[in-house]
């Protein structure tokens, strides 16, 4: 079957337990698959390589470009499209048909990104109801850029842009989702969220940076991000009114964490001193 026109980047620190699976849901059906890491502890470039993926070893100077950004000016510039995702996500089967029906007629009129639906796992189970967030995941690089966000200094966050879209001229919605399915234990997502709780609340200090950073959130995001009372209202939003609470008690547990990590944001924000 002819491969897809589409270099797939995925970059990596540490995601020993996830790569073989993100890799493996890709090889064989893009152009390349390219993993970008940065210099992991583990073995995650020895499985990507095992799995099939060419290995690349990005190292952070501290400014910009971030490591998404890297990618789509570095990562076989000979594909205009890119695909980035993350060492803990793969690609569903229906993704793939879809893919190959968009790339079909490589002369078609295309948007410069494509928004795709984000299947989420947590503490073992699939998400159906709760959880609703699209990443503007495959994009023209000759037609996107993420945006230069003055967030250098902010914790939390490093190497990495933060949770923000890349910039695009024209943007279509995919229906099948990439799967994120984490097989690290729950612990090491507590301990993520943690640290972007940081950066959430430096952003509450230093509002010009704040507001670069929402402009560059997708609409869902913007909205939420100028919402009052965000703990009870994001429990309120994922567990009632998206129906989380048909998840069992992975949907409670979900929704629970998810307002605990918009409590803690608004807690670091008061305890930390105004620059």
């Amino acid at each position: 079957m002819k491969k897809l026109p589409i270099a797939v980047a995925i970059p990596t620190k540490n995601e020993g337990l996830n790569i073989a699976e993100a890799v493996r849901s890709v090889i064989g059906h893009f152009e390349a698959v390219v993993v970008v890491d940065s210099h992991s502890s583990d073995d995650t470039a020895k499985i990507a390589a095992e799995c099939g993926a060419e290995v690349v070893l990005y190292s952070w100077d501290g400014g910009h470009p971030r490591k998404k950004q890297w990618c789509l000016d570095r990562v076989r510039t000979d594909l205009d499209w890119i695909l980035l995702l993350d060492g803990d996500e793969r690609l569903s089967p229906g993704l793939l048909d879809e893919l190959r029906g968009i790339f079909a007629d490589p002369d078609a009129p295309k948007p410069a990104a494509y928004d795709i639906p984000l299947g989420y796992w947590f503490a073992g189970k699939r998400l159906r109801h709760g959880y609703t967030i699209r990443k503007r995941s495959l994009t023209d690089r000759t037609r996107c850029h993420y945006p230069e966000v003055g967030d250098l200094d902010a914790p939390g966050i490093g190497e990495v842009e933060g949770h923000y879209q890349p910039v695009a001229q024209s943007t279509a919605a995919l229906r099948h989702p990439i799967e994120h399915q984490d097989l690290d234990p729950v612990t090491a997502w507590f301990e993520r969220h943690n640290r972007y709780s940081d950066w959430e609340a430096w952003l509450n200090h230093h509002p010009e940076v704040k507001e670069q950073v929402r402009r560059a959130k997708s609409r869902q995001g913007q909205l939420f991000h100028r919402a009052p009372f965000k703990p009870l209202m994001s429990f309120a939003y994922m567990y009632v009114y998206r129906r989380g609470f048909l998840d069992g008690r992975a949907g409670f547990d979900f929704a629970l964490a998810m307002s605990f990590y918009r409590w803690q944001i608004a807690l670091k924000s008061r305890a930390q001193p105004s620059s």
